[in-house]
């Protein structure tokens, strides 16, 4: 046994060689994960698959191994048009092959263009087309630029004097792993109660028609919600009526191809909320566990997020059950003249 491993290298990217058949002619697999745990009697490695224990007298060989390449620029392009089919605008307009899009000032994502591919023209027009475009609809120019995929798109409004808004982190993970990290609780339905309306308007504002359009314009569509049919809520949740709404969450199954049915389909998770007097039950991971069988059962093998950097909470929840970050994508505004 070769066993080049030490508790140093825990959270290391590691690969085992675990012996399955002794004998004359002994059988081995590989796995290939994270090291989170090591003892004198064994290691667990996270896979792909979730954890795995390996006692050390079945380890061959162990040693870490360089980190992952980052995904490439035809893996970011996949998730990102995935994203943007799983928030639809109220108005989507092309530009070659970028994304213009607009859902009167409901969400950033909605409301700014994705420059994803070639937009038939040299970039300098492209950007003063895409200001075009927002200034005429009075919303302000916005760009979402995926790294590296778009640096080059990056360096130019940076040059043209745009200043970074926001950084958003765009984070994956296999959905048989997720299902496995998580429990299931809510009850699904393709439209949100007026229940759910009501608590994404207190975190993001009265809902227009784009709003409504942008939340609910997905085929494959499933809005998981928790209702405590026992304990009233009290005041801290706005109200002592028992059966209130506790948790929820959106879930949605796009195609990541170049057409809305081609390539691999994701489950995309959006509006994940609960309530502030039922927080630290683990009702949002149970939501999200909630549409990941969903999601199975409608095709997807893969789940995405998008959370902002600065979110560290939610951050934290999706660490736990473990997401990692795929690529992240900064959001560009134009700086406004005086």
């Amino acid at each position: 046994m070769v066993l080049a491993l030490s508790p140093r290298d825990i959270g290391s990217r590691v690969v085992v060689r675990r012996r399955v058949q002794t004998g004359e002619r002994p059988l081995y697999t590989d796995l290939l994960g994270e090291l989170t745990e090591i003892t004198p009697t064994e290691v667990v490695i996270l896979t792909s698959a979730g954890a795995v224990r390996v006692p050390v007298d079945e380890i061959h060989r162990a040693k870490p191994v360089p980190a992952r390449r980052g995904p490439t620029a035809r893996e970011i392009a996949e998730v990102e048009r995935a994203a943007t089919r799983a928030w639809p605008p109220a108005e989507l307009a092309w530009l070659g092959d970028w994304r213009l899009r607009a859902a009167g000032g409901y969400t950033g994502r909605a409301n700014s263009a994705l420059p994803v591919g070639d937009p038939g023209v040299p970039l300098t027009a492209a950007i003063e087309q895409v200001v075009a475009f927002y200034t005429e609809r009075d919303l302000p120019p916005q760009v979402d630029v995926p790294l590296p995929l778009a640096a080059t798109v990056q360096r130019e409004l940076l040059k043209a004097g745009w200043h970074e808004e926001c950084a958003v982190r765009v984070q994956t993970i296999d959905l048989d792993q997720l299902i496995a990290a998580t429990g299931a609780v809510g009850s699904l339905s393709a439209r949100p109660s007026p229940a759910a309306l009501a608590l994404i308007e207190g975190r993001r504002g009265p809902l227009s028609e784009a709003a409504h359009h942008v939340l609910t314009a997905v085929p494959t569509l499933a809005f998981c919600e928790y209702a405590d049919a026992g304990e009233p809520l009290g005041r801290a949740a706005g109200s002592a009526v028992s059966g209130d709404l506790l948790a929820m969450g959106r879930g949605s199954v796009t195609a990541a191809g170049h057409a809305d049915d081609e390539g691999a389909r994701w489950l995309g998770l959006f509006a994940i909320e609960t309530v502030p007097a039922a927080r630290r039950r683990g009702l949002a991971q149970q939501v999200v566990g909630q549409l990941a069988r969903w999601g199975r059962e409608h095709g997807a093998s893969h789940a995405f997020l998008q959370v902002e950097s600065t979110n560290e909470a939610a951050q934290a929840l999706y660490a736990k059950l473990g997401f990692t970050t795929h690529h992240s994508y900064l959001r560009y505004r134009l700086r406004q003249r005086r």
